[in-house]
């Protein structure tokens, strides 16, 4: 395995080696949430986008478009609101740049659509293209276009869909033979979890300092409302 994994890196282009490296740079830095995420991964997806249009992969190079946009967009997003450990927006548009929890409801109703859409491309798929796992592809396709949005939006959960999508990739590029690239998306599943706790820790440092932050003015109101009194 070690000596397949060698000779795949030895043999990649230097364009593929950058566009891994930085996809890398870009999981890592997401994780500490770090606004150069965004640059790495601008680069990483320019890159793949002419690795993947080169060997005929163009549904893959199609999708590196749209990360490529949603990297500008995330940010634009991030660039809003540079909140430190204890800094708080202070109104509705600060907020999408703040590490928070999205409504349960509105998971469940984007599984739904988004497992709807999965199978309804993943048939497609298995009537059109010589894809081996056309639900699979397509599902890992369809959650990572959305998993993407969440992240430009802070949404603490984005790390659990990656998780699974991650998960699910694993076992597609085993059961195709691609162990080098398993083994890079078993690092994807690690970062994923050191991500998902690393924004826990600090929406909830967030959260405390808000509530924090209401107690005090409640105790301010209170007592301009005994000085009046």
């Amino acid at each position: 395995m070690w000596q397949e994994t060698y000779q795949y890196f030895s043999q990649m282009a230097v364009l593929e080696i950058i566009a891994v490296i930085t996809a890398m740079a870009y999981v890592i830095l997401a994780a500490r949430e770090h606004i150069l995420c965004w640059p790495a991964a601008l680069i990483s997806t320019l890159l793949y986008t002419i690795i993947f249009y080169d060997v005929y992969l163009w549904m893959d190079s199609a999708l590196q478009v749209y990360y490529f946009a949603m990297a500008i967009y995330g940010f634009y997003c991030w660039c809003k609101v540079r909140a430190n450990d204890g800094a708080l927006a202070q109104n509705k548009e600060q907020t999408a740049t703040v590490i928070h929890q999205q409504p349960l409801i509105k998971h469940l109703k984007a599984l739904l659509a988004l497992s709807i859409t999965s199978i309804l491309v993943g048939y497609f798929m298995a009537n059109n293209t010589p894809t081996t796992f056309p639900y699979l592809d397509a599902a890992t396709t369809v959650f990572a276009v959305y998993a993407t949005y969440l992240v430009t939006q802070k949404v603490l959960e984005n790390w659990l869909y990656w998780i699974v999508i991650d998960l699910v990739s694993i076992y597609i590029y085993i059961e195709k033979g691609l162990t080098p690239t398993a083994m890079l998306f078993v690092v994807y599943v690690v970062v994923a979890i050191v991500g998902y706790f690393t924004w826990l820790d600090k929406y909830k440092r967030n959260h405390q300092a808000l509530a924090e932050g209401h107690d005090s003015f409640a105790g301010v109101d209170n007592k301009i409302v005994q000085g009046k009194s």
